[in-house]
C-alpha cells in the first residue's frame, strides 16, 4: 500500500514546501534518536563556565522525581528551592561534589551503544586521583534498566537519573558518553566527547586537579 501524500498548502511554492517538510522530518529524527554516539555537533560547557546546579535522584534509590535545576526559590518546574540546597543520601548533587574537589561528570544514555564501556573506565579514577569526585548522570532511560546496568557493571560511583532529560540542554550534551571535567568549586575545565582512552582520561583529570590546586584545593592525605 502506498503511503498517503502530504498536501501542499495553496499558494506555497514546490521548493518552499519541500524544504519545510524536510526540516520537520529532521526534527522528528533527532527527537526519536536522542543522544548520539558520535562527536559532530557536540559542544558541552565552555572552559571556565560554572557548572549548572542540579540535584537528581540516585538510580539505586527509591526517590522519584525530575531534576531540580533551580538557582533560587520558587522557580516552578525548575524547583521549589535552590538545587544546591537539595541534598541527602538518595540524591546526586553537583554542588556538593564540587565543594569536595575536582569533578568528573559523565552523561550516559542507555541506548548509547558502547557508551557503558567507556563509563567502566571511570572506576579507577578515585584510586589514581585521590579527592576527585566521580559521578554519572543517566539522561532519561528506564529506571529498572538503569538499575540493572549499574549493578551488572559493578559501578561504585554515584549514578543519578535525569528523568525528563533537562540536563542534556544545560550541559550541552549531544553524544554518549560525554564527560565534563571541572575544577574544585565548580568551574568547567574541559569536555570529552565519545570514547576516550585511559591515558587521555587521566590527562584531563590531572588538568582539572592542577587547576584546582592553583586555587587552593589540596589532595586529601
Amino acid at each position: 500500500m502506498s503511503e498517503p501524500r502530504v498536501p501542499r498548502p495553496a499558494g506555497a511554492s514546490r521548493y518552499g514546501w519541500f524544504v519545510g517538510v524536510v526540516m520537520v522530518l529532521a526534527v522528528v529524527y533527532v527527537t526519536l534518536n536522542g543522544i548520539r554516539t558520535e562527536s559532530p555537533g557536540a559542544r558541552g560547557l565552555d572552559p571556565g563556565e560554572g557548572l549548572p546546579p542540579f540535584a537528581v535522584p540516585l538510580v539505586l534509590s527509591d526517590l522519584e522525581g525530575d531534576a531540580n535545576v533551580a538557582t533560587g526559590a520558587g522557580q516552578g518546574e525548575a524547583g521549589g528551592r535552590p538545587a544546591c540546597g537539595v541534598r541527602g543520601p538518595e540524591i546526586l548533587n553537583i554542588c556538593q561534589l564540587a565543594e569536595r574537589g575536582p569533578v568528573v561528570l559523565a552523561f550516559l544514555a542507555t541506548r548509547g551503544g558502547d557508551c557503558a564501556n567507556t563509563i567502566d573506565s571511570l572506576r579507577g579514577i578515585a584510586g589514581r586521583h585521590p579527592g576527585v569526585q566521580v559521578a554519572v548522570v543517566a539522561i532519561r532511560g528506564d529506571r529498572g534498566e538503569l538499575r540493572d546496568l549499574v549493578r551488572s557493571r559493578g559501578w561504585d560511583f554515584p549514578v543519578g537519573h535525569d528523568r525528563d532529560g533537562v540536563l542534556a540542554n544545560f550541559y550541552g550534551v549531544s553524544v554518549c558518553p560525554q564527560i565534563t571535567y571541572a575544577r574544585w568549586r565548580g568551574r568547567a575545565q574541559s569536555t570529552s566527547f565519545g570514547k576516550i582512552g585511559a591515558r587521555e582520561l587521566d590527562r584531563r583529570v590531572e588538568q582539572a586537579v592542577a587547576a584546582s590546586r592553583r586555587t587552593g584545593w589540596e589532595r586529601p592525605r
